[in-house]
Order: C-alpha cells, then structure tokens, then sequence
C-alpha cells in the first residue's frame, strides 16, 4: 500500500511540475523558432513610447574615419545578454545635418536595433548619391565601426527624410538583400520602382508642398510590386518637415515594420495588419495584409 501511495504521489507531483513548466517550455519553444525576436512582447504603450525596454549607448564615428559618407553616430542597446541586433542607417535630407533625424537613434535603437543617423557628404547631395551612402554607412557599421560584433550583417535596413527617403529606395534597389526600407517624406525625380525586392514602409504627408504625395510617396508607393510586402503612410496635418522632430506615428509603424522584417518577429504585425483606419494623425493607410508573402 506504501508503494501505491508514493508511486501515485510521485505522479502527481511530475504532473504537476510538467505544467509549471509548460508555459515556459512553449515560451522557449517560441524563441527558438525566431532566434532574433528581441525584447518583450509588445503592447500598443510600448510602441508608442518615447524608449523602449533597452537602455542606449552610443559613439561617434567621424568624417575622417568614415568611407564613402560623411560620418555620423551609432546609437546601440547598451546591453549584450541578448546576442547580435538588426541594423538601421538613417540619411538626413537636401541641405540637411544628421540632427535633423537624430530623434530616430536613440528612439529606434531602444526598442533593440543598431541604429546610424549619418551625415552626407555634401548637404547637397542627390538621392542616388545618398542611396550609395547609405549603403557605404551599412558596411562601415557591420565591418569596421566599433559595435560591429553587436550587428547580424544579415539582417540590415535603411530609412531616410526626403532626398534621404528617396536615397532609400535607391539604396533598395541596389541592394535587393536589405531587409526593410522606410522613405520618409521621400524626393526623387525617379517616380516607379518595380525593381525592388526589400520590404517598403512608404511615408507621406498630407501638406507636402516640397515633395507632394501626389507627386512622390504615391506613385512611389504605387509602382512597387503588388507581389512584394509593402505599405503606405500618409500622415495627416503633417508637413514635408514632420519627420525632422519627434512623432509618435512615425515612430510606431517604423518600429513595426522594422521588426516585422529585419527580425521577422511577428508580434509587431498586429499593428499592421488589419490596416490601420483614418485617425487624427493618419490621413490614408495603404498596404498589403497578410504579411510576409
């Protein structure tokens, strides 16, 4: 009888520990199916927050050390426990400084990306010319920047404000293994682009007068494959300069889509799918639903 009591004891008490530990066991089971899922689950706060969960570092990389671009600065997770981060480099637009779109370093770099907001080497600089830019940031940030070992080199994007945002395309397209491009307010006399493969946030506003969404963003937006996983942003009571301060919109689908596709993490999608509706800061939302096509 003492036997059947502590055999029926023992079973009870491995039951009991096998569903302690299931929840946790599917959690691991989870991450192991994407291994570059970086932070917590998140929440429509998280996304919209001024940081994220990631404490920030950053260093400055100088016109003189920089190859191809006119230098700029690194902002990174401060912390290594959760092994290497996707990457981000960000061109300012016509006669504009890295501090016109230096809000988006530390902002995108908290919510677990390396992120570079670069300067050109002319203010004056053509989209093509900063799409080459872009692109030469990228190899300089995975092969010889100082936080090259918290970088995967094979998952990278590029983002960029006006003559920036067209040079992000232009990046795009050179460079069909980027893993998410996201124009802002984007300028270039080329208007169609069936070429490119990267995944394409494109972002307007409804009071360009320099770079009129009837004239860029949309038929940027349009002329993409209707095969590749692509959306349009068009910022409501919003100017050609919006992006040069502090927005919570085009912080929180950017995030969204970057993680959606540099670390695939599928727990962003939720905020792109359904599409999201008219609101007070959003005119109109394009996009292709499911994603990841």
């Amino acid at each position: 009888m003492r036997r059947h009591l502590a055999a029926a004891a023992a079973a009870t008490a491995a039951a009991s520990l096998t569903l302690l530990l299931a929840p946790g066991v599917r959690a691991a089971d989870a991450s192991a199916a994407n291994p570059y899922e970086r932070g917590p689950a998140p929440t429509q706060a998280s996304v919209e927050a001024l940081r994220g969960p990631y404490a920030v570092s950053q260093t400055t990389v100088s016109s003189l050390a920089a190859t191809g671009f006119g230098g700029g600065t690194i902002y990174y997770p401060t912390s290594t426990a959760d092994g290497t981060f996707g990457a981000v480099v960000i061109s300012p637009g016509f006669t504009a400084y890295e501090s016109s779109i230096a809000w988006l370093g530390p902002r995108l770099a908290s919510q677990g990306f390396v992120v570079f907001t670069i300067d050109t080497l002319t203010t004056l600089d053509q989209p093509d010319s900063r799409g080459r830019q872009l692109l030469a940031a990228l190899d300089h940030l995975t092969q010889r920047s100082a936080v090259r070992g918290r970088v995967d080199a094979s998952r990278l994007g590029v983002m960029g404000h006006s003559m920036g945002g067209g040079g992000s395309l232009e990046a795009a397209k050179s460079r069909p293994s980027l893993k998410a491009a996201v124009p802002l307010t984007g300028w270039n006399t080329d208007k169609t682009w069936p070429e490119i493969k990267t995944p394409t946030l494109v972002i307007g506003a409804d009071g360009d007068t320099v770079a009129p969404v009837a004239t860029h963003s949309e038929p940027f937006y349009e002329s993409l494959p209707n095969s590749l996983d692509k959306a349009y942003l068009e910022l409501n009571g919003a100017t050609h300069f919006t992006p040069n301060t502090s927005n919570t919109t085009i912080a929180k689908y950017s995030i969204a889509w970057l993680k959606r596709f540099i670390d695939d993490d599928t727990r962003y999608e939720q905020f792109l799918c359904p599409l999201p509706r008219p609101s007070l800061t959003i005119e109109e939302y394009r996009g292709s639903c499911p994603l990841g096509s």
